[in-house]
């Protein structure tokens, strides 16, 4: 989806503890750390309301964005070497690694393949020595300990070191939803329907365990395999709340991507698992037209949109889609948690259970198409714009800052010259 968004992120937990139920190979006590430059703090700010790089979500080609990790110069099979030689060697002795495939703050992502099988893997080798590493850690093996469901990324095994955590990961290969519709010819009701089944399948699970990923947004929306007949993964699960039996059910803390944010999270009363239904309305919405129901690069402006709930079925493709579809969004997309629909209710719209059988076939991929490409530019350009922006201020500090000092420097020579005269 282009530039991508910053992410409100939660909190510090304060109770969670670091509890796996998969196969766990634990510290085994190493006094140095033979890979300890393998991973740097990038310096990002708080964890509250910074704009780190988000947690990672697989992703299944290392594409343009990696190379800018990596000098260029640098052969690749020196740089796989090299990334080799500074993982744990537990880790390597069951995996071969072959390609560093995503980053985050805390994080590195890597595509392995397992020696005796040859079965493709991913695996997230997390950062803990420094807190907000080892919050979102705590927080996704949490989680993904509890979970076994064909719509959520699997954990595999972890492997534990003192200031590192590699978690063994299922590798969706591929691609993002949108990706996927972009590249497709022709995308219908009945395609956007397909898509919605597993994911609220996935979700209905989720909350049937207590569990509230609270970032449900397309990015973390993978397919397996590149085929057509790919299942659906839900991932990244780093803002996930995991309550047990007889935990209060309702979470107070502020954090989410901001257009998927529900507004009983902007006003800061304690809310429920709904909140993942109005991001799957968000979603919908985004699904059947390439366009947001709120966006504005403003943020108070957003959050406002989004308290009034209001958003429009004005543009194209809307005219050609069906009232059904509309009435599926606006059940998902209202203020009042109360009124919103559960995962099971969603799968049991109409639009949902009959496939969109009543609606048109028309094909919205054009349009679709056009405005996602169009949104990517606009968030480029608006990014690159406030890059720009900074960068502008900075030069303007500087001379600012030159112009002081020089006119300090002709004050004091005057002065000098006063009182040597």
């Amino acid at each position: 989806m282009g530039c991508g968004t910053s992410k409100v992120l939660p909190e510090p937990p304060k109770d969670v503890q670091l509890d796996l139920v998969k196969k766990v190979e634990p510290y085994t006590g190493h006094k140095t750390d033979v890979y300890k430059h393998f991973i740097k703090d990038d310096g990002s700010g708080g964890i509250k309301t910074g704009c780190p790089s988000p947690p990672y979500h697989i992703q299944p080609y290392p594409g343009p964005h990696l190379a800018s990790h990596t000098e260029p110069h640098e052969p690749r099979r020196t740089r796989v070497a090299k990334y080799r030689a500074k993982f744990d060697p537990r880790v390597t002795a069951k995996y071969d690694i072959k390609a560093l495939i995503g980053r985050g703050s805390f994080s590195r992502v890597v595509r392995v393949e397992h020696k005796a099988t040859k079965q493709p893997y991913a695996i997230k080798m997390i950062e803990t020595k420094y807190r907000e590493g080892r919050e979102v850690c705590e927080s996704e093996l949490c989680v993904l300990r509890r979970v076994r469901h064909t719509n959520i990324i699997q954990l595999i095994e972890v492997f534990e070191t003192q200031e590192r955590v590699y978690m063994v990961m299922e590798l969706a290969t591929g691609g993002e939803l949108f990706d996927r519709i972009i590249a497709k010819g022709s995308f219908t009701e009945r395609d956007a329907t397909r898509v919605l089944q597993m994911v609220l399948d996935g979700v209905k699970y989720l909350h049937t365990l207590g569990i509230t990923h609270r970032d449900l947004k397309p990015e973390n929306l993978l397919y397996y395999h590149p085929g057509t007949d790919s299942k659906i993964m839900i991932t990244d699960f780093g803002l996930a709340s995991a309550r047990k039996k007889g935990d209060d059910c309702l979470m107070k803390t502020t954090c989410g991507t901001p257009e998927y944010i529900a507004p009983e999270i902007l006003v800061r009363k304690p809310y429920t698992n709904s909140v993942d239904m109005w991001a799957l309305g968000v979603i919908s919405y985004i699904l059947l037209s390439g366009t947001m129901p709120f966006e504005d690069d403003n943020r108070s402006r957003l959050y406002r949109q989004i308290l009034k709930g209001k958003y429009s079925y004005s543009g194209e493709p809307w005219p050609s889609v069906s009232n059904l579809a509309k009435d599926f969004i606006d059940r998902l997309l209202t203020v009042d948690p109360g009124a919103r629909m559960t995962a099971l209710q969603a799968l049991k719209h109409p639009w949902v259970v009959s496939m969109a059988a009543s609606s048109s076939m028309k094909n919205l991929h054009r349009s679709i198409s056009q405005n996602l490409l169009k949104r990517a530019s606009s968030r480029c350009q608006s990014t690159k714009s406030a890059q720009s922006t900074r960068s502008s201020r900075s030069t303007k500090s500087n001379k600012s800052r030159r112009v002081r000092e020089r006119e300090l420097r002709e004050l004091n020579l005057r002065y000098q010259q006063q009182y040597n005269g």
